[in-house]
C-alpha cells in the first residue's frame, strides 16, 4: 500500500509540475487572454449572417454587413497575431526579468511575419502586395504557438546574459529600451528569416504549412474525435476528483485545437455555407457546462431527505444556475469522495456522446463556434450556439440526464446522511 501510494504521489506531482511549467502556463494564459477577442469577433459573425432574414436584409441595406465582416477578420481572422505576440510576453514575464515582455511580444509578431509569405493580389487592373489572410488565422495558430515561445525564450536567454545596448544615464527612458531591444531584435529577425528562406526551398515553402501539415491537422482530427473528446474531459474530472484543477492542466493542450475547430465552423456560417465540425470548444463547453453539477444540486433540492443536503441545496442553487458549481463541489464534497467518483469523473463524458449522436442524426444543430460568455445562466449560454435545439439540449442535459446519472449515487449518500441524523436526534 505504501508503494502504490508512493506512485500515486509521485504521478500528481508530476502532473502538478506539468501544469506549472512556465511554457505550458504562457500558452495557457495566451489562450484565456485571448477570450474577449474571440467573443467580439463571434458576434460579428453572428450579426454579418443574422438568422432572422430581415434584421440580415437591414444590416445590407444600411451596410453596416461590411464592418462586422471586416471585425471578424481583424480579430478572429488574425488570431495568430494576437496569440503570438502574448506567448512571447508571458514567457518573458515567466522567467521575472525586470520587464514586463512587450518588446519580447513585438519580435514575436516581426518574425511571425517574416515567415509568412506575402501574396499577389489583382484589384481592379492594379497589382498589390499583401498578407493573405491564409496563415493570419487559426490555420496558424500552432505556428504562432511555436514561434512565440522559441522567441520569447531566445529573448530571455539574451537579456539575461546582457546582450543589449546600454545607454548612458541621462538617455530618456523611452530611448535606453528601444536601444536595449535592438541586438536581440537583429539577432532573432536575423534567425528567422534564413530559417524562412530555407523552408522556402523545401516542397511545404514556409513554416505555417509545416506545422499545418505535420502537426495542426493530425490534432485536429484527434481533436474532432469523439471518443478522444470524452477521454480528454474524464482525465480532466479525474484531475478535479483528486483537487487539481482539471481545465487549467488539460487546456493549454487541447484549447487551440478546439478552437481551431470553433473557427472553421464560423468561417463557415459567415459564408452561408455548412458547418464542418460537430465537436468545437462551443459543443464541448455547452454540453459540458457547469460540469453537470447542476443535476446534483437539483435532486438536493427535491429529493434529498436528509436536512444536510437539502441545506446545501438551497445554498447552491443560484451559483450552479449561472454555471458555478464549487459550492457543490468543495461543500459536499465530491472531491476524493470516492462514493460519488463515478458520476464526478463520468458524467460529462457520457453527455457528450449523448449530444453527438443527436447532433450527427441531425435531431439537434451544430454549433456555429461562438464563444459564449463565461457566467450566462442555463440556456442563454447555449443560445450563442445558434440554433434553438442546442438550448433545448443543453436544459435536457442539465435538468433530466444529469439528474438521472447522479440519482443512484446520491441516493446512497442521501441515505447514509439521512440515517445519522435520526440518530443524532
Amino acid at each position: 500500500m505504501e508503494k502504490l501510494i508512493s506512485k500515486f504521489d509521485n504521478v500528481l506531482s508530476g502532473v502538478t509540475r506539468f501544469s506549472n511549467n512556465k511554457y505550458v502556463k504562457s500558452v495557457s494564459d495566451s489562450m484565456m487572454a485571448l477570450i474577449g477577442i474571440m467573443i467580439f469577433g463571434s458576434f460579428a459573425v453572428i450579426f454579418k449572417a443574422f438568422p432572422i432574414t430581415s434584421v440580415a436584409a437591414f444590416f445590407q441595406d444600411i451596410g453596416i454587413d461590411i464592418f462586422f465582416g471586416a471585425i471578424y477578420s481583424l480579430t478572429i481572422g488574425a488570431i495568430s497575431i494576437y496569440l503570438v505576440f502574448l506567448i512571447a510576453k508571458n514567457v518573458t514575464l515567466k522567467f521575472n526579468l525586470a520587464e514586463d515582455g512587450t518588446m519580447a511580444g513585438l519580435i514575436a509578431i516581426m518574425s511571425f511575419f517574416v515567415f509568412t509569405p506575402l501574396g499577389n493580389f489583382s484589384v481592379e487592373d492594379s497589382n498589390i502586395t499583401a498578407i493573405p489572410l491564409t496563415w493570419i488565422g487559426t490555420s496558424g495558430m500552432f505556428s504562432a504557438i511555436i514561434i512565440g515561445l522559441l522567441v520569447g525564450r531566445a529573448y530571455v536567454f539574451m537579456k539575461e546574459r546582457n546582450w543589449t545596448i546600454k545607454m548612458p544615464a541621462g538617455v530618456p527612458p523611452m530611448v535606453s529600451q528601444s536601444f536595449a531591444g535592438l541586438i536581440p531584435t537583429i539577432l532573432i529577425g536575423t534567425v528567422s528569416a534564413l530559417a524562412a528562406y530555407l523552408i522556402s526551398l523545401t516542397s511545404f515553402g514556409n513554416i505555417h504549412q509545416v506545422v499545418f501539415t505535420v502537426v495542426q491537422t493530425p490534432l485536429q482530427g484527434l481533436g474532432s474525435s469523439i471518443w478522444a473528446v470524452m477521454l480528454i474531459i474524464a482525465v480532466q474530472q479525474f484531475l478535479w476528483f483528486l483537487g487539481i484543477h482539471g481545465t487549467n492542466v488539460i487546456a493549454p493542450i487541447v484549447t487551440p485545437i478546439w478552437m481551431a475547430l470553433n473557427v472553421e465552423n464560423l468561417t463557415a456560417y459567415e459564408a452561408g455555407q455548412e458547418l464542418p465540425n460537430i465537436v468545437t470548444h462551443a459543443f464541448i463547453n455547452i454540453v459540458c457546462w457547469s460540469g453537470s453539477a447542476l443535476g446534483l444540486v437539483v435532486l438536493m433540492l427535491f429529493v434529498s431527505k436528509s436536512q444536510r443536503y437539502k441545506e446545501m441545496g438551497k445554498i447552491s442553487i443560484i451559483p450552479a444556475l449561472f454555471g458555478v458549481t464549487e459550492p457543490v463541489i468543495f461543500g459536499t464534497p465530491l472531491v476524493l469522495n470516492f462514493k460519488m467518483a463515478v458520476p464526478f469523473i463520468f458524467n460529462n463524458s457520457i453527455a457528450l456522446g449523448l449530444a453527438y449522436f443527436l447532433t450527427n442524426i441531425g435531431l439537434v444543430g451544430r454549433t456555429i463556434g461562438a464563444q459564449a460568455v463565461f457566467g450566462l445562466p442555463l440556456g442563454f449560454h447555449a443560445s450563442i450556439g445558434g440554433s434553438v435545439s442546442i438550448i433545448i439540449l443543453q436544459i435536457v442535459i442539465q435538468l433530466i440526464l444529469s439528474p438521472i446519472l447522479w440519482y443512484p449515487w446520491f441516493k446512497m449518500l442521501d441515505k447514509e446522511a439521512y440515517l445519522e441524523e435520526q440518530k443524532n436526534q
